[in-house]
C-alpha cells in the first residue's frame, strides 16, 4: 500500500521548514546564541550558504513526504480527524527519531545542553508546522 499525499502540501511543507529555519536562526531570535554555541563563523560570501541551503531544500521535502504518508497512515488506521492524526504523528515521530538522535548525537560529541535543546525544540516546531499544512490541505491528492 502506498499511501496517498497531497503534491501541494508537501512542497508548501517543505518551503514552509525553510520560512521556520529563517526566523529561529535569525539573530534577532536564536541566530547569535546557535552560532557561539555552534561555534559557526558566518561567512561574508554568500555562495557559501548556497549548498547547506539546497541539502536542507531536500532533506526537508524528503521529510514533508515522509510525514504525509505517515500520517495518511495514521490515518486509515485510526480514523477520525486528519488535522489531529497529522500533529500527533509529527509529535511521534519527532520524539522517537529527530529529538532522541539529536539527544544520543550531542551527548557523545559533548555539545553543550542549551544547543541541543534549541535545535530539538525547533525540529519540533518545524515539523509542527509542516503536520499543520499537511493535516489542513488533507489526504487527496490533489
Amino acid at each position: 500500500m502506498i499511501p496517498e499525499i497531497n503534491t501541494w502540501a508537501v512542497l508548501l511543507a517543505t518551503l514552509s521548514s525553510m520560512v521556520v529555519g529563517s526566523i529561529w536562526y535569525t539573530p534577532k531570535v536564536f541566530g547569535n546564541y546557535w552560532m557561539r554555541v555552534a561555534k559557526v563563523t558566518p561567512s561574508s560570501d554568500s555562495k557559501d550558504a548556497t549548498k547547506p541551503i539546497l541539502i536542507t531544500l531536500l532533506a526537508s521535502f524528503v521529510t514533508a513526504v515522509v510525514l504525509a504518508g505517515a500520517a495518511a497512515l495514521s490515518q486509515h488506521f485510526y480514523g477520525g480527524n486528519f488535522l489531529a492524526n497529522s500533529l500527533i504523528t509529527a509529535v511521534i515521530l519527532w520524539a522517537g527519531f529527530t529529538a532522541s538522535r539529536f539527544i544520543t548525537h550531542d551527548a557523545f560529541e559533548g555539545r553543550p545542553a542549551g544547543l541541543t535543546l534549541l535545535n530539538c525544540v525547533h525540529e519540533l516546531v518545524t515539523l509542527l508546522v509542516m503536520a499543520l499544512i499537511i493535516g489542513l490541505f488533507g489526504i487527496s491528492a490533489a
